[in-house]
């Protein structure tokens, strides 16, 4: 399992046996009265096979640390507890919020999932530190991208990609994505638009946290249910460490947890491994709603009265929706793209390249936009993709991936489209030219000879070049002509044949072949004799002239 690769465990829990003690100390701790299938606690290996499929998180790796032994202050708790659990029991206030909030639908639309948020958490934990200490803005988008690690196959788990990096940015192969760290296949079955904004984004929190309680939900299962709740868990990553650290966690959170301003959450020990987006070293935190405050307070809010027990109903009061983002997307321009000019079969050497701008007219950066090739052409993107999505980077702008032209020429369009609002569409005029030559040369010596009447034994071959390269595939013309200064058709001297065995003095459609090289048919003499010029010229105006000498033979 790709899980298996790169973990950590906190404070010399080094094996997986920590992790069950660890749950048992938890379990036994619980207030009187609940039972161990309803509190979904295992003291020992589940013996639950993972549903069949890909899963959520293509086994992309997870953080191990595990929860403190001692477990948050919570009224009616037998016990009293040192504060050492208190930082860990802290969960950033929108992320809290989007647990909660995808709770309350869940248990509107399929109650008899009974699917509790302190579950989500722990996911949430294990996935991505609660959103990286939760690291998002006000409408619960990451600050930054979550990726797992490249699925490719050293290490993890082998998927090609299946989204055109839509969502993780990788048109090659999949990486997990956001907070609950979905694939980008199983976010297009799974994905929501929890916080109606039109958008189904796994970078969000309260979209992922709904989509991750969905499939948590799947096939009828009951979480109430201890043999329901392990197969679920499993479905996200097929691992029995994996079930055990969520299980620990999840028992931590139904033992108490409070709210705490976002970007001031405990980060785990060490980024997620082979992330090419590190975790970052310092979470800032928001400014004070009022001077002399730390942060924004969260507001509470309401749980269901039995949350995820039986016959629980869910609570009247409407979940909160997150605030608009105040500056949205509102333009989307050229960012100073050259010319976009190839010859068939090469590379643009330009790019197109746009920037994204707010209502305030500042850059906006991790913005999702869209490059499409659009028009009657064969030309590529790398990667042999017609479009591909990609974001902005901290100025606001985003360059299109190198384009590959094809045989066919003529112009066609590149269309620049931010993924999301509603912005006018930026689009590129590119234009692919005949592949041409500014070099031809013949590449022997020998003088070239026949006697009328005969053909010529030496056959006539030539390289042609593009700047210093190889130049394959060029059109060439032959043509037998008068002299070097007027290269007129000449109508006598030496002469090729057509397909029909017919006299022709010029033949086009000619090419070069992979190496650059072209070999004329057999040249024939006819009865005048004298010296005579052949000139071929490549698509690109260049020429080589060559001298044929007819003579009879010496006595």
């Amino acid at each position: 399992m790709a899980a298996q690769f790169g973990r950590r465990l906190r404070k010399g829990a080094t094996t997986t046996a920590v992790a069950a003690v660890a749950v048992a100390a938890l379990s036994a701790s619980q207030a009187p009265g609940v039972t161990h299938a309803a509190s979904g606690g295992s003291r020992e290996a589940s013996d639950a096979t993972p549903p069949p499929g890909t899963p959520v998180t293509g086994n992309s790796p997870y953080y191990t640390d595990l929860p403190p032994l001692n477990t948050p202050d919570k009224p009616d708790t037998s016990i009293d507890l040192p504060a050492t659990g208190t930082a860990e029991a802290g969960i950033p206030a929108t992320v809290l919020a989007a647990y909660k909030q995808a709770e309350r639908t869940i248990a509107g639309s399929d109650p008899g999932c009974h699917v509790p948020w302190q579950l989500l958490a722990a996911i949430g934990k294990v996935e991505s530190g609660q959103a990286r200490g939760g690291n998002v803005d006000a409408n619960g988008t990451t600050l930054s991208p979550i990726l797992g690690p490249v699925l490719n196959g050293v290490g993890f788990a082998n998927i090609s990609d299946t989204d055109n990096g839509a969502y993780d940015g990788d048109a090659t192969h999949d990486r997990a994505v956001g907070p609950m760290q979905f694939i980008p296949s199983t976010w297009e079955k799974w994905g929501e638009d929890a916080n109606s904004d039109g958008r189904r984004d796994p970078n969000n929190v309260y979209d992922a946290a709904l989509a991750a309680g969905r499939y948590l939900c799947a096939d009828g299962r009951d979480l109430a249910v201890k043999a329901h709740l392990d197969r679920a868990i499993l479905g996200y990553n097929h691992s029995q460490e994996y079930l055990r650290t969520v299980l620990s966690w999840f028992e931590y959170y139904k033992r108490g947890t409070h709210g705490v301003p976002d970007g001031t959450g405990v980060l785990p020990v060490g980024r997620t491994p082979d992330s090419s987006v590190p975790a970052p070293t310092h979470i800032p935190t928001p400014p004070p709603s009022t001077p002399g405050s730390t942060g924004p307070t969260p507001t509470p809010t309401p749980s269901p009265s039995k949350p995820g027990g039986p016959g629980g109903k869910p609570s009247p009061t409407p979940a909160p929706t997150p605030p608009p983002s105040p500056s949205p997307v509102t333009r989307l321009e050229d960012a100073g793209t050259a010319e976009l000019a190839a010859m068939a079969g090469h590379e643009f050497t330009a790019r197109p390249t746009v920037r994204v701008k707010n209502a305030a007219g500042r850059a906006v950066p991790l913005q999702a936009v869209g490059f499409e090739i659009v028009g009657d052409t064969d030309a590529l993107f790398a990667g042999g993709k017609k479009s591909v999505v990609l974001h902005t980077g901290a100025d606001g702008t985003v360059m299109a991936p190198v384009l590959q032209a094809g045989e066919k020429t003529g112009t066609f369009t590149v269309r620049a489209k931010v993924v999301g609002p509603r912005v006018p569409v930026v689009d590129f005029t590119a234009t692919v030219t005949v592949r041409a030559a500014d070099a031809i040369a013949r590449t022997g010596e020998k003088v070239l000879t026949a006697a009328p009447g005969t053909e010529f034994a030496d056959a006539v071959e030539v390289k042609a070049a593009y700047k210093g390269a190889i130049a394959s595939g060029v059109a060439v013309t032959a043509t037998m002509i008068t002299a070097a200064d007027n290269p007129a058709v000449n109508d006598k001297g030496p002469y090729f044949k057509d397909a029909d065995g017919k006299t022709v003095r010029t033949l086009t459609e000619l090419k070069t072949d992979a190496n650059g090289v072209l070999k004329l048919p057999k040249i024939y003499a006819d009865d005048a004799t004298g010296t005579f010029l052949l000139r071929l010229t490549t698509a690109g105006g260049a020429t080589v002239t060559i001298e044929l000498k007819v003579a009879a033979p010496a006595a």
